[in-house]
Order: C-alpha cells, then sequence, then structure tokens
C-alpha cells in the first residue's frame, strides 16, 4: 500500500489535499497530511477513512522523521526554507521528494546524494515555477524538432481576481502566500531584450507599463521576474535575442504599487517606529497624485488607526493590510493567467510567431485557481512516480518529456488546458 506525505495545509494546499484524499481513498492508498495547525489540516479533509492530520513540528528531527520513515513519497508546501530539513530527512530515509518552490543551492547540493541513494527530487512542480516550465517546453521542444529556430521568448503568469469577483480599485485580492505580495520582485530581475542584457533594480521593476492582450480579458501589464538569463541553458535556447519570464497585475496594480515601494514601504528590515498608518506611510504623500490617490487611501494608507501590535517592519504593516483590505471574500473568485509567446524561423525559412495562452477561474476562497493550478501538478506527479509513469532519479525541475507529457495530460482533464495562436 502507497503511503503519500505532504506536509503544509495553507492556501495552495486546498484543491491538492482533496485531489490527493480522492486518489488514496479509490486506490486503498494512504495521506497523511502534516501541518503545525492541526485544525487547518484536519479542516480540509473530508473524512475519508485512508486521510488523517497530524501536527507536526518540522524543525523537530524525531517527529519529521518518523512521519518521513513510513511514507512512500513526500510533498513539501511548506515555506522555501524549510524544504532542506524535509529533503534532508528524504535522503536519510530514501523517499522521493516533491516541491513547489524554486530550486536553491541548499538544494542543488544535494544532487549526488540524490543520485547516489536512487531517489527523484522534483522542485518546481506547482504553477511558476511548474506550469510555465511545462508548458513552454512542449511548445519549445515542439518547434526545434520541426527544424525552427526560435529567438524570441516571453513567458508571462499572474495569479489575479476574477473579473465577476474584482469589486475594488486595485484589481487584486489575495490568493497566496500574502507576503510574497509584499516582497514581489524585491530581488530586482535580469533577463535578455533584443540581444541585450537587462538588469533592473527594484526600485525600477513598477516604473513603465508594459501591457500584454488576452483573448476575452481587458489589457495585462507585466513586470520582468527574477533571473531570466538562469533558465535561458535550461531551456535549451542558447542563441535567443529575447528571453523575458514575467509576472501579471492589471496596469492600475502597477501604477500604485510604485509609490509603495519608493516610499520604503515594503522594506523587511528596518523597525517601524511610527503608531499610526498615516505616520507609517508619510514617505509617499509626495507620491500620490490623482490617479493612485483611491487605491491608496482604500488600502487605509492614510488612516488614523494605530500600527498592529504584532508589526516589526513595514513589510509587515503592509502584509496586515493587504490581508484585511484585499481579503477574498465567501464566494470571491480568483483567476490564474499564463501566456507564452515565441517568435521562430521556420524550418523552411520563414519567420512565424506562437501565443499559448491558459486562464483558470476559482471556484470560492478556497477552491482559488491559485491553489489548483500550484497544488494538481505537485500531486499528479506524486501519483505517476508511484505507478511508475515517471521513472526518472536525481535532481529535476519539470522541462523534460518524461515528466511533463504525463502531468500536462492530466491537467488537461482536469480543466488546466492552454489555448494555442498561431501566425
Amino acid at each position: 500500500m502507497q503511503k503519500i506525505l505532504l506536509f503544509g495545509a495553507g492556501k495552495s494546499a486546498t484543491c491538492l489535499i482533496q485531489f490527493l484524499e480522492t486518489t488514496v481513498t479509490r486506490r486503498d492508498w494512504q495521506l497523511v497530511v502534516a501541518e503545525s495547525n492541526l485544525e487547518l489540516a484536519s479542516s480540509k479533509l473530508s473524512g475519508s477513512p485512508r486521510a488523517k492530520a497530524v501536527q507536526v513540528s518540522v524543525e523537530d528531527q524525531q517527529q519529521r522523521d518518523d512521519l518521513i520513515r513510513e511514507a512512500n513519497i513526500v510533498i513539501s508546501l511548506l515555506p522555501p526554507a524549510l524544504h532542506f530539513l524535509v529533503a534532508a530527512s528524504c535522503i536519510q530515509w530514501k523517499k522521493h521528494l516533491l516541491t513547489a518552490s524554486y530550486l536553491d543551492d541548499k538544494i542543488k547540493a544535494l544532487e549526488p546524494a540524490i543520485r547516489d541513494n536512487g531517489l527523484l527530487f522534483l522542485c518546481e512542480m506547482g504553477l511558476d515555477p511548474g506550469i510555465d516550465h511545462m508548458s513552454a517546453m512542449q511548445l519549445i521542444h515542439r518547434i526545434q524538432h520541426a527544424g525552427g529556430r526560435i529567438h524570441s521568448f516571453h513567458s508571462h503568469t499572474g495569479g489575479l481576481v476574477s473579473p465577476v469577483s474584482d469589486n475594488n480599485p486595485w484589481h487584486y485580492k489575495i490568493s497566496w502566500n500574502p507576503r510574497n505580495v509584499v516582497l514581489a520582485g524585491s530581488a530586482g530581475a535580469k533577463y535578455l531584450e533584443n540581444g541585450q542584457v537587462l538588469t533592473r533594480a527594484y526600485k525600477e521593476l513598477f516604473r513603465q507599463i508594459n501591457e500584454v492582450e488576452v483573448k476575452d480579458l481587458a489589457p495585462l501589464a507585466w513586470y520582468p521576474n527574477r533571473d531570466s538569463l538562469s533558465y535561458i541553458p535550461v531551456y535549451g535556447l542558447e542563441g535567443i535575442t529575447t528571453f523575458i519570464r514575467t509576472t501579471l497585475r492589471y496596469p492600475d496594480f502597477i501604477r500604485a504599487w510604485d509609490p509603495v515601494i519608493q516610499a520604503g514601504l515594503t522594506d523587511d528590515k528596518s523597525p517601524v517606529a511610527q503608531t499610526s498608518m498615516a505616520e507609517w506611510s508619510a514617505a509617499i504623500e509626495p507620491l500620490v497624485n490623482e490617479t493612485n490617490r483611491r487605491q491608496l487611501e482604500y488600502l487605509g494608507l492614510f488612516d488614523n488607526a494605530p500600527i498592529p501590535g504584532a508589526a516589526r517592519t513595514s513589510a509587515d504593516v503592509l502584509q496586515y493590510l493587504l490581508e484585511t483590505r484585499l481579503a477574498m471574500a465567501p464566494g470571491d473568485k480568483d483567476m490564474i493567467v499564463m501566456l507564452h509567446e515565441l517568435a521562430y524561423t521556420s524550418a523552411d525559412g520563414h519567420t512565424a510567431s506562437t501565443s499559448s495562452s491558459l486562464v483558470v477561474h476559482g471556484e470560492d476562497h478556497l477552491r482559488t485557481a491559485m491553489a489548483k493550478t500550484v497544488g494538481l501538478p505537485l500531486g499528479i506527479a506524486a501519483v505517476a512516480i508511484l505507478d511508475g509513469k515517471i521513472k526518472l532519479t536525481g535532481l529535476h525541475i519539470p522541462i523534460l518529456p518524461e515528466i511533463y507529457t504525463p502531468v500536462m495530460e492530466e491537467l488537461a482533464h482536469e480543466g488546466i488546458l492552454f489555448k494555442e495562436e498561431h501566425s
């Protein structure tokens, strides 16, 4: 009997837990959901005798090892900094591991031990990173196999509010980790455009409105995301002239978020000395104009309300405002949008372009599009590994056909399906 162990039951885990609970019930397997908040984990299970929630402190090696030792495969939806603890125990007890997080240097350092133990560690297996890799590589490999030479690649992804629930001036609601929203873009960005390597500092990222069109949606805006350059060799696109990975928002969000950054309100290092919201946000006053005033007021920046007692930095204060003012209400729906744009020269020498888009709407404030697109790739991949459909070992992200083919086929059955346009 196969046993699946999932660490973490937060916002992104809802649809994954439901998928896994259905799977283990049908197949007579077992699912264990390990979470520091037992009530949260229990609330996401429907009562199947094949699934249970357990309380765990993942930093406690004995608790962690006791769970991992009994599992066949482990999925971690913990904060990225905690993946290494789980990974080390997975190597010790010779268990496969899947995460949705970016592959970091600490996990990379484990590669020899992963390989020597015949294990599969599959990282970047969520939405972005995850579905973006798989869908892009399908396109890239298909064009290359037909003799095409790709010279421009844009990949855009955004977690947004669905138009049916878009009722605030930010055109945004929190459907995933709010801390990540506060600090989005803080590492700056590096990308390749028209043969030139461009580096953008954090305070430059939101200065420009770069619009893109997706059929049946209002215009969206993008900003470059992290280090695009590192993915050029990963995607096998050496020699390309433009390569940009981006995050999508609505244009009004970009316009209002830029002054928030310029005023230092996303700072997660310096302690907050002010006592009221208005005092804390005073630095933004010179940056307020007719375009952004309504949004900044809506967020509560100029209120005389006290700073939350638990807030230690500006980022803490801003996170509190986002969580309270831009929360998903019961019945609200979010939306995931992904768009790949490729320009290439075909085998017969003609210039051509292909775009591939994905739009997924959430069902409610719990079964969100974000939870579905982050969680389902992990669940589908875990089942495929246990079934022997994915036979790879070593440390991987999902750029190989052996991974993306079976996973993308199952995602399509779940309604996560791309539409292509060619010219």
